[in-house]
């Protein structure tokens, strides 16, 4: 990515509230010197205004993925990499493999988990993330999005941060960014 991949990549992690996809984008963005766009500090940015007030739920997710979309394709054009921090689904990954080819950049996708229970719950329960319009999330709307958004099957590395080091986890993910492993048959699981 920017300066330490060869092409424009474009670094998506996705996955739950409390799988720990935010830090990881956090810290890849850092490394790599790229931005990070991230989905709820962008609704954040919005609500406050009451742009999203009445919006069915089909609408709001168009709403932000085509937000997010359009940065992507501003940082593609210039032919920079970005790191995306959001809740993304197959159709919503494919479109943007296709961005991604149409600009010649790769898509790198990184689904994070958190495969123990426990752990997940108190993650969201003791969280205080502070995004200025944003509302912190609880263990039922996390059960919600679980039926919302069922796990990917569009090439993606995927990572349970529940085991290893945060450490650990952000070298794993800067590898696949960087085209230095694969997708499933890399991820442990």
């Amino acid at each position: 990515m920017g300066r330490v991949c060869a092409s424009p990549t474009v670094l998506v992690l996705t996955g739950l509230p409390g799988t720990g996809k935010s830090t990881l984008a956090d810290g890849a963005a850092r490394v790599l010197g790229a931005p990070s766009f991230s989905g709820d500090w962008l609704l954040g940015a919005l609500a406050p205004h009451g742009v999203l007030t009445g919006l069915d739920r089909a609408t709001y997710r168009r709403v932000y993925a085509d937000l997010l979309g359009t940065l992507v394709t501003r940082q593609l054009l210039l032919g920079q990499s970005a790191v995306v921090d959001c809740l993304a689904d197959d159709a919503l990954l494919t479109r943007w493999r296709g961005l991604a080819d149409d600009h010649g950049a790769r898509l790198a996708v990184v689904e994070c988990r958190c495969g123990d229970v426990d752990v997940h719950r108190r993650r969201i329960e003791g969280r205080k993330r502070g995004i200025p319009g944003w509302h912190e999330v609880d263990w039922a709307h996390v059960e919600r999005m679980r039926a919302e958004f069922p796990p990917l099957t569009v090439e993606h590395l995927a990572l349970d941060t529940a085991v290893g080091d945060a450490g650990a986890a952000l070298a794993r993910v800067l590898d696949y960014a960087r085209g230095l492993s694969s997708g499933p048959a890399a991820s442990g699981e």
